[in-house]
């Protein structure tokens, strides 16, 4: 838990530091903060066992900022921090969260409006007092009101990547105890929606008050809600509520069903129960008072004549009409995925080089990793110009040469992640991007065209005939910024016809394509690539996230072509 709160913090300095127009600092905490939100252990386990040095082999934290982190775990503050908040006494978290308004943005609008927080922002935009400042106009006005609507829309929701890893940590300490017999999580976190409201927990105990103890004592525990013998609630430091049922083992299968949800799907599901003469809830399946079904979820789908339904499936969207018929996909798998082809590496400011991002994909048992460095437009990430592709692929050729001397069955495939400009050319010259193994192509400026130029911009990326794949194709990020304005059906239908292969960001501020584009692009035929956006290797380990959107969407492994071996998945490509 507090790998993230420490991340959050060097976020907010990286953010103080560039108001005031600090150079190279903001970068350096962005990256240290990346680096913290995807470390695999826990900080306070870290320095616990090795004090300030181990802080300091952490890649891209130096005496400064472990000495920060340190300061941190031992009195739960950073002074640092403390004093730039007291020079600038904004909610920089709520300013900077609005699309459109950055740092020195927000810097102007405290010193000339004397804006602290969203509520404020938002009434000088209806006043109209944002227009006239120096570099803001009625264009920005005008987006910062969408943007904070939009922001309104998602609040009371957290992001999938947030909230599992917490959850899954306080599972593992729920099934570690000796009084828990059985212990999932349900909601929509077993479903694995992209966005969480609250948890579920449900547990099968002989001695639930000793359950329930643990459960409202747990460490961030900042409020609870209830505390009782069958169910007891709580909310988390991190803002997000969570609940704890203690279930009959006789029932525990019908009260999993019931609690995982979705609303619609158990209100479909209950329809069938009563056609079939049964009633159904979270005690069981009934005919009449006889309960015919309710210990295992298997035996109530079972019971109404439905395969079991992946949770991940349970939205009514046609899986219940599919598990009647034998028709449930064949759902890709979390251990499917053979590559990894949107990795950028330190040539463009990626953390690792090409051979720790190879050392690290052989880890995972992947069979291949593509580098997909950014390109010359996007200066702010040291994208790569021809010369410059030139000489990378000349040191992946010898690191492939290396790796098959040495026996190792993995290769490393030349690619890059170039710009989508305005008017949809690529901005690396064709003879180059016919070099790579593959080209992924995203838009990363003017994010606000109209919608005939946006969709006209892509499907004319797309007709490119080395443009493989298009990223995180809709441009949305979870709880921050829209997904283009754009005609999605006829960009849908030149990937059709262009044969271009669309991603699944596994980034969780993406997840882009989400789980109902996913489902139309299966219909269609077109193939997809999950992929993590990866800067640094840690964040390789967010592939699941992009599975469990995969799933959602009733991808199966033909329709991911990362879930295939390198020879079939490079032929595939233009």
């Amino acid at each position: 838990m507090k790998n993230k709160e420490i991340a959050r913090i060097f976020n907010e300095i990286s953010e103080y530091l560039e108001m005031d127009g600090v150079a190279f600092k903001p970068y350096a905490y962005q990256k240290a903060a990346m680096t913290l939100e995807n470390l695999p252990g826990d900080l306070d386990g870290l320095y616990h066992q090795g004090g300030l040095k181990a802080l300091k082999k952490i890649p891209g934290i130096g005496e400064s900022m472990a000495q920060k982190i340190e300061e941190y775990l031992t009195t739960g503050k950073i002074r640092y921090y403390e004093d730039l908040k007291a020079k600038m006494p904004i909610n920089l978290e709520e300013i900077v969260g609005v699309e459109g308004v950055g740092p020195k943005k927000a810097k102007v609008l405290f010193e000339q409006l004397g804006i602290r927080t969203l509520e404020e922002l938002e009434e000088a935009a209806q006043a109209h007092k944002i227009a006239p400042l120096f570099g803001f106009g009625p264009k920005t006005e005008e987006n910062i009101l969408q943007g904070i609507g939009f922001l309104k829309t998602a609040k009371g929701r957290f992001l999938i990547g947030d909230i599992l890893p917490l959850a899954q940590e306080i599972l593992e300490k729920l099934r570690g105890l000796k009084e828990v017999e059985q212990a999932d999580v349900a909601g929509s976190l077993r479903r694995r929606k992209e966005t969480i409201g609250d948890v579920d927990f449900l547990v099968i105990s002989n001695k639930p008050e000793k359950v329930m103890d643990f459960f409202v004592n747990l460490p961030g525990v900042v409020k609870v809600w209830g505390h009782g013998t069958t169910k007891s609630s709580v909310r988390l430091k991190e803002g997000f509520d969570m609940d704890l049922r203690v279930i009959p083992g006789e029932s525990y299968g019908a009260a999993l069903q019931y609690f995982t949800g979705s609303k619609e799907h158990n209100i479909a599901l209950r329809k069938i129960a009563i056609e079939q003469g049964y009633k159904l809830s979270e005690y069981g399946l009934f005919q009449g008072e006889t309960p015919v079904a309710a210990k295992k979820e298997e035996e109530v789908y079972a019971r109404l004549g439905l395969a079991w339904i992946p949770p991940d499936l349970r939205e009514d969207r046609g899986e219940i009409d599919a598990a009647l018929n034998g028709k449930l996909p064949d759902l890709i798998g979390y251990q499917d995925i053979k590559g990894e082809v949107h990795v950028h590496s330190n040539w463009n400011g990626g953390q690792q080089s090409i051979r720790e991002i190879a050392a690290a994909a052989m880890k995972m048992g992947y069979e291949y990793v593509g580098i997909s460095d950014h390109t010359q437009f996007l200066k702010i990430e040291h994208g790569l110009d021809e010369k410059q592709l030139r000489s990378r692929n000349k040191e992946i050729d010898e690191i492939n040469q290396e790796l098959k001397s040495a026996g190792h069955k993995f290769t490393v495939l030349k690619g890059c992640e170039a710009n989508i400009m305005g008017d949809g050319s690529i901005d690396i010259l064709d003879e180059v991007l016919a070099e790579m193994d593959f080209v992924i192509a995203g838009i990363h400026s003017q994010f606000k065209m109209d919608r005939e130029e946006m969709t006209k911009r892509m499907i004319t990326a797309m007709e490119n005939p080395h443009v493989d794949i298009i990223s995180h194709p809709t441009g949305r990020l979870l709880k921050k910024r829209e997904e283009y304005d754009i005609y999605l059906d006829k960009i849908l239908a030149a990937a059709q016809a262009t044969k271009t292969v669309l991603e699944i960001n596994a980034h969780p501020e993406r997840l882009d394509l989400n789980d109902l584009n996913i489902h139309v692009c299966k219909k269609m035929g077109i193939k997809m690539v999950i992929n993590t956006d990866t800067h640094q290797v840690d964040q390789l380990r967010l592939m699941p996230f992009g599975i469990a959107q995969a799933r959602r969407g009733w991808a199966e492994k033909e329709d991911i072509i990362n879930a295939w071996p390198v020879k079939k998945f490079l032929q595939m490509l233009k």
